[in-house]
Parts: structure tokens; sequence; C-alpha cells
């Protein structure tokens, strides 16, 4: 199954971090297993490939709205997965090389990140799923962010991993735009159908912004003008990010998206001249700035951007040959630049050297880098009898099949001569020239750095001469699923004189011109340092600069300081909104009448009467303390008030609550100073009145109208009948959160742990407040110091009954979580951080991710078996003679009290962090 391979890659990436750590220096080696062996599983699927056969595979997810796990491994996506794997093998073994003097953290955490990258990179490429494609998608931007600033002390690599982050991912973003039109308009999600039903979608009023979208997203991950200037600059990234991201994989996933799209393009009107336009001005920008650029790398990425236009353009072409020339320039690109990638680490590894400029006569320290590096530019520049060539004949022969026009010719022609003057630079200079200049190197070759190169320098020649098992097995059923017929491809030496011949003659010529002058030609080019200021990368400073200027003011105007004028916002604008809506709709909204309330019931009456009382007595209050008492009656008053209602599990909830707040209020007056505070006038007052009178005029009308009309007899009665039957549990609220509404609660707790990671890092770090005493301690009285451990075990023990209790009587994982915070945050008001801490013996950070992974992973299990995912599996265990159900709903509430728990600590651990300052 196509799932079990993704899913043992994502088991594997995930636990490498520590496997890596324990490797040491033979990580590259130990970890580049995983790769290997799903390069042989995918193998395995080569005579089903070379049979034009589609393995499909899904799970559900979202049914409701179309959205499965869908995955698809046809012909294209069969060849994207050979590379991704098989290139990955060798990347991994290289890094384990490249990093053997850092640290075994650092080598860890870099093959795990290329690791966790090959899993988003193979999701991508199997998804069948649009929705399931964009989340893979996205997570090839962010895992290129995270490898482009490894080294996050050196600010060009930070600014580097911003500026790929923001290009690919906004790019993303208008490809989510893209596929959220694409199913609103066709119902479906599945790629497979959009390809399908592509003259449909082209004849849709949404076709051009789903167009739009598409280009975008796909222009900003693979590097097309405007859009290319992050590629260069991603160069930062250690140089097995670049062999492996910017050269074979990442960069190409947007050529795969626009292949997948080709037929949509094809019948909308303009849509291929937009792409080739496009493509054009992405190689020619390309190949002028890799005239310019002097870093070893730089060159390397300015013509991998000529090459990926090179790819837009053959998207672009009409025609079967274009897409057979399409498939062998993404195998030969990839083996070919992947390996100088290689050789160029590798050289500034030995050396230290990255400008071409200082380097020569590498050749007889490195003869096998040089030799890699050889056979690589010999492909890159197209000669025979390589990889390189036969790909170039089947680009200037789709050229003559598809366009009449000279242009793309002309481009083309000049374009490819670039690639072969830099093939040239790349190899002879470094290498092969400048035999008496004398350069330190560091040390010599070393089999886990040249091992990549050589291999794949030697398959870009293996596979020109021995070319049967590459044209059944991946070409052909390639160009089959992109084209949508077999077509005949034959990868091979061409014979005879023919116009491409000649043409590839022409191109040679002028490459061996521009390699010749290379040296005069850099010069003049990189001299023209106005030629910076009209750049891509030029612009997009001057809009960050705009940017931070406009969100400057905007946040002179809103961010005032006054926590009273910021409630005010909100309240008014809420006031507006629902006033507005209750208007716009022009129905009225419905009062019940007296005899639809019923009769007043005494008892309930008085206490909100009492809890009225509290809210005026805040609101009159002139100290902190008196507002705090009077804010915490209201409260308790709304406890009572959901127990006499018959919600017991609110009215524990509520209580935990109060009780937290005081804590936590009286932990933020110790931070506030007391003296001086700025008061409201009387005006102010008086505005601030209106203001709560017309909120509580809203929420009034709106409760009643709720009230009067909402069936919630049927609602109740719907899951009063089935909590028992379907979820085993006779605690209806705690069903509903955990089990009929898990996904909410998913959602909502995660949110919590976002909240609390947010304060944990803004409430300072925690080295400012160690060795310094808890203000809590020294402050506490000797009595409250002296009994608060007689609260702490038992509100702990506590927690955990309510927890385990919750979903069959009064309980759950949140108040469970807001119990055991209680106890923790009693002794931290005692005693202060550092034996609330002891008592701990975990970060609430840790807690927090604990709690959330778990309550993830407990959705899992139902997704296996029911096919749903948190539809919770239960099974009978026999304790002491009697039978008793559990389920993973119980781990679900488990995850909900861990985040609660450490969410609670993060915030009252970094207020005391704050008062002990």
């Amino acid at each position: 199954m196509i799932s079990s391979l993704l899913a043992l890659s994502i088991a594997g990436s995930s636990l490498a971090y520590p496997v890596a750590r324990r490797l040491g220096r033979w990580a590259g080696w130990g970890m580049a297993l995983l790769p290997a062996a799903l390069f042989v599983a995918f193998l395995g699927y080569a005579p089903a490939s070379s049979a034009g056969i589609v393995a499909t595979d899904s799970l559900a997810w979202v049914p409701s709205i179309g959205i499965d796990f869908s995955f698809r491994l046809d012909g294209f996506s069969f060849l994207f997965c050979l590379l991704i794997t098989g290139i990955g093998t060798l990347v991994v073994i290289y890094s384990g090389a490249y990093f053997s003097d850092a640290t075994d953290r650092e080598r860890a955490r870099f093959i795990t990140l290329i690791l966790l990258f090959m899993t988003a990179m193979l999701g991508a490429v199997l998804a069948d799923n649009l929705i399931v494609l964009y989340l893979f998608w996205e997570a090839t931007s962010i895992l290129s962010f995270l490898l482009i600033g490894f080294d996050a002390a050196s600010a060009h690599a930070r600014r580097s991993a911003l500026m790929s982050l923001r290009v690919t991912v906004g790019g993303g973003l208008a490809l989510l735009a893209a596929i959220i039109l694409t199913g609103a308009t066709l119902g479906t999600f599945s790629l497979t159908e959009v390809s399908a039903r592509a003259p449909e979608l082209a004849a849709s009023a949404w076709a051009p912004a789903i167009a739009g979208g598409l280009m975008i997203g796909a222009f900003a991950k693979s590097a097309q003008f405007p859009l290319h200037f992050w590629l260069p600059n991603a160069m930062q990234a250690p140089t097995p990010a670049s062999a492996y991201l910017h050269s074979a994989t990442m960069v190409k996933l947007g050529i795969y998206l626009l292949a997948r799209f080709e037929p949509f393009f094809g019948y909308l009107p303009r849509g291929r001249e937009v792409l080739l336009a496009v493509a054009l001005v992405t190689m020619l920008v390309g190949a002028f700035q890799a005239l310019r650029a002097e870093n070893f790398k730089s060159v390397l990425a300015y013509s991998t951007v000529a090459s990926l236009g090179i790819l837009v353009m053959l998207v672009a072409l009409d025609g079967p040959m274009a897409t057979v020339a399409m498939m062998g320039f993404i195998v030969a690109h990839a083996l070919y630049k992947a390996t100088l990638f290689f050789v160029a680490g590798s050289v500034q590894h030995a050396t230290g050297l990255s400008k071409l400029r200082l380097m020569g006569g590498l050749g007889r320290y490195l003869p096998v880098t040089a030799v890699a590096a050889a056979l690589a530019s010999l492909s890159m520049a197209g000669l025979p009898p390589f990889l390189g060539f036969i790909s170039k004949e089947f680009l200037f022969e789709a050229q003559i099949q598809s366009t009449t026009d000279a242009i793309p010719m002309a481009v083309a022609v000049l374009v490819n001569a670039v690639i072969v003057g830099v093939a040239g630079v790349v190899t002879l200079r470094p290498f092969f020239l400048g035999r008496d200049r004398e350069i330190e190197v560091r040390h010599g070759e070393r089999l886990g750095l040249i091992v990549g190169p050589i291999i794949l320098a030697t398959l870009g020649l293996v596979i020109s001469l021995d070319p049967g098992w590459m044209n059944a097995s991946v070409f052909g059923p390639a160009v089959a699923a992109v084209y949508g017929t077999t077509v005949d491809v034959t990868a091979a030496m061409p014979h005879g004189l023919s116009p491409v011949l000649l043409l590839s003659g022409v191109v040679l010529g002028i490459g061996a011109l521009i390699f010749v002058f290379w040296r005069p030609i850099h010069r003049r080019l990189r001299v023209q340092l106005w030629l910076d200021s009209y750049d891509a990368e030029s612009a997009y400073e001057a809009l960050l600069r705009r940017i931070d200027d406009l969100s400057l003011k905007v946040a002179r105007t809103v961010q005032h300081g006054d926590l009273r004028g910021y409630l005010w916002t909100v309240m008014a604008a809420a006031v507006a909104l629902a006033g507005w809506g209750m208007i716009a709709s022009g129905v009225l909204p419905r009062i019940p009448t007296a005899e639809e309330m019923g009769v007043v019931r005494l008892g309930p009456a008085l206490m909100a009467l009492v809890g009225l009382a509290g809210g005026l007595a805040a609101a009159r209050a002139r100290g902190l303390i008196g507002a705090m008492l009077a804010v915490g009656l209201a409260g308790l008053i709304t406890a009572l008030m959901f127990m006499v209602n018959g919600a017991p599990d609110l009215a524990l909830t509520q209580f935990s609550v109060e009780s937290l707040t005081v804590v936590l209020l009286t932990v933020a007056l110790l931070t506030l100073p007391l003296a001086g505070h700025i008061t409201r006038s009387a005006g102010e007052r008086k505005r601030d009145m209106a203001l709560a009178a017309a909120m509580s005029a809203v929420l009034f009308v709106a409760l009643m109208d709720m009230g009067s009309s909402t069936p919630v007899t049927e609602v109740s009665a719907f899951y009063g009948e089935r909590s028992y039957i379907e979820a085993f549990g006779r605690n209806v609220v705690n069903v509903i959160l955990v089990d009929f509404r898990g996904l909410d609660t998913l959602g909502e707790i995660t949110v919590i742990a976002a909240s609390s990671v947010l304060v944990w890092s803004l409430l300072g770090p925690q080295s400012r407040a160690e060795g310094q005493t808890p203000i809590a301690s020294g402050r506490s009285a000797f009595i409250f110091r002296f009994t608060s451990p007689l609260f702490f075990w038992p509100l702990l023990v506590l927690s955990v009954i309510t927890l385990f209790r919750g979903h069959n009587a009064i309980g759950g994982g949140f108040v469970g979580g807001l119990t055991a915070a209680l106890a923790f945050a009693v002794v931290s008001l005692s005693h202060g951080i550092e034996q609330t801490r002891r008592r701990l013996r975990i970060h609430p950070a840790l807690l927090v991710g604990g709690g959330l992974t778990l309550s993830i992973a407990s959705g899992l299990p139902g997704m296996l078996v029911h096919g749903t995912y948190l539809t919770h599996v239960w099974f009978e265990t026999s304790v002491l003679g009697f039978t008793i159900k559990q389920g993973t709903a119980t781990l679900f509430d488990m995850g909900v009290y861990l985040v609660v728990l450490g969410a609670v600590l993060s915030y009252l651990f970094g207020f005391q962090r704050e008062a002990a300052r």
C-alpha cells in the first residue's frame, strides 16, 4: 500500500533524531537506510508502471466535504519518488560526512530535517487530494525554511530563510485559494477527477482566478520570475540541502503541479501563452545573473533558475514531444545539478573557499571529485553520450514540433549556450586550470563526500548508453500520465544529421565562446552595479520597508497601551456588528411570552440579583482587591446558576476557573504598580456605562431570541440517546467534548497550547529569574506556607479522579487539568517557582506539547479501524471480576488534562518570573 510506505517514511523521519545522535559519526550511513529502503520499495512498482497500472490508496479523513487521504502512484509520481528517495539516500550519506566535524546534536538535527523534507516531498507527489497535496506542499516550505536557516547564528542565513518562507508560503496561499475555488466549482478535490474535467474547469467563471492562483503557487515554489530571487539567496543553506532541495526536488514541485494541470492551461484561453512568457523571461534573467555571479553555489543557483524556466516552457508547449522533453530534462538536470552542488560543497568543505576566481588546480587534491564534476558538466553542457545531450535534443525537437515562433527558439539557444559556458567554468577553472595557484586544502577526499557525486554523475552516462529500462519503466509511463495517452519514448543517442543536431552544435559553439571570454564578460557585467537597483530582490526589500513603515504607523495608532481602551474597542465593535446584523436581517428578535417563560423561580432569581450586585460592586470598586473580590462573587453565582439548572460539569469547571483566577490575579497584582495608576474621568466613566448598557442589551435580546427559537430539546435528546449507545459514556457533556465534537475540542486545546507558548516567550526567559528569591515565598504568611502542602496532594489526587471518572460522571480532562493546576498554583504562590518545579519535574511546555500530541494520536486508531479520525476505539478489560470498557477517548481526555495543566502553569510561572525581577 502506498500509504504504508508514506507512514514508514513519517515514522522513520520522526524517530531519526535520537537514532542519529546515538549513531554519532556513522549517522549518515545508518540513517540512509530509510530512504534506501523506500527507494527499493518504490522500485518494486516498476513492473506495474511499465504496464500502465496506477496504484491507488485512500483513507477517509473529512468525507463530508470531500477531503480524504487519497494517494496515487502513476508514472509521473513514480519518477519523482525514485528521484526523491534515490537522491535522498545519497544526500543523507553526504550529510553525515559534511557534518563530520559538527556535534552529534547538529548532525542529527540536520539529517532529521532532511528526512522530514523527504517525507513531505513524497506526500506531495503521491497525494491525489488537492487539500492533502497542499498540506505537504506547505510542509516542504517550512522545512526548507529550517534548512536554509540551519546556521541560526548567521544573519545572512536567517534573512535568506525568511525570504524563502515569505515567497513560498505566500505562493502557497494563492495555491490554496485556487484549490478551494476548484473544489467549489467541480465539487471535488480529487486531482485525477480535476484533470479529467479540465474543459469544464476552464469554462467556469472562476477559471482565470484558479489559473492565477495555480501559477503564483507554482512560480513561487519553482523560482520563476519575478519570484525567483529567493533561490540564489537560499544558497546560505548547508550544501547537502542545496543539492537536495534546490536542484533535485523542491524546486521541481512547482513544475510537477503545472504539469498535472497542463490540460487545464491548454483549454484556458491564453493559458499557454502566459506560461511561455514567464518561462522565457525567467530563462533570460537566470542566464544573465549566472554570468554575473561569482560564488560557486550562486552560479549553479542562477543556472538552476534558467533550467526551471526551460521546464515551464516545456509545460507551456503543446504536443507529445514537449512532455517527453520535460521528463528527460527533469531526470538529467536532477542528476548533474545535484552532483555539481555536491562538488561545490566538497570544495568549500576542503578549502573554505566559495568564490570561483580564487580556485584552481584542485584536481590534484580532489581527483575523484574532479572526475564527478567533469562527468556532470559534460552532461550539463549537452555533450554526447550523456543524458543531458539526449534531453537537449528532445528540447529542440519539442520546440520545432510545437511552435513556429522564432523567439522561444532563439531564447532557448542563447540560454543553453550560457549553461554550456557555466558547465565549463564550474569544472575546468576550479579543478583543471590554474595549477600553479597555491591553495590550502584542509583535508583530502572522504568516502561519504564522494559516493553521491560519483554515482549520480555516472548514472547520467549509464542511462544514455542503456536506456531500455528507463524508457519502459520511467520515461514512457511518466509521459503517458501527463500527456494522457501512450507515447513512444526513445531516450537514445540520435543518428545522422538533423536540424536538432545543428541547433546543438550552435549551442556548443556559442557556449565555448562564453567560456573562453568568461572573465571579461563576467567583469563587465559585475561592475554594472546599477543593475542591482532594478532586480526583483530590490523590489522585495522595498516592499518589506513599506510594510514595516505602514505597520509602525498602524501600531502607533492602535497599540496605545491602554487596556481599557482595547476592551472598549472590542466591545464597541461587537455591539455595532451585532446590532447591524439584527437590523440588516429585517427580522425582529423574538421575545418569549409570559406563558412560554413559565413561572419565575425564586431561588435562581435571588442568585441572579446577587450576581448583578457583584457586577455593580466591581464597576464601582476603587481598589483592585475589592474589584477582584466582586468579580469573584459574580463568577461564583454563575457557577451556582449552572448547578441549579442541571449543568454540574459547567459548575465544577466554573468553580475551578474562579479559584485559579484568584491565584493568577494575586500574582499579577504583585507585578503591578499599586500607586499612581490611571483612573477614568467622569466623562469616560459615562461612556463606559453607556457601552456596558448597550452590550448588555444586545446580549439580552440575543439570548432571549435564541432561547425562544432554537430547538435545544431536539439537540439534547439526540446526544442524550446516543452518548452511551455509541460512545459508552453517561456524562453527556464529556462525551460531546471528546467524541461527538472531538475535532472542535482538539482545535480549542491547540489554541490553548499556542497561547501558552506565546505567553512563555513574552513573559521573559527563565534564566532572568533564576537565582532570585521568588516573591511569593518572601511575602506569603507563615500559616499559608505551612498548610499549603496539605492541599497539594488531595487536590492532585482529586484531579486524577476527576479525569478518569469524567466519561461517566461529573469531571473530565478540562476540569481535571484545572484542579491539578490549582494544586501546583497553591504551592507556587506559597513556596515559589523552584519548589513547584521540583514537584512538577517537567517543563510546562513539555506538558503542553505532550498533551497535544497524545490527543492528536488518540484519533489515529479510530481512523485505521473505523475509517474516521477521532472516532474512538473501545475494548473490554476485566479487573477483579468486573468488566470495564476502555477506549481511546480516555487518551484524548488525558491529552486535554496535560494541555490545560501546562498552559495554566506557563501563565503562573511567567507572572511569578515577572514579579521576581
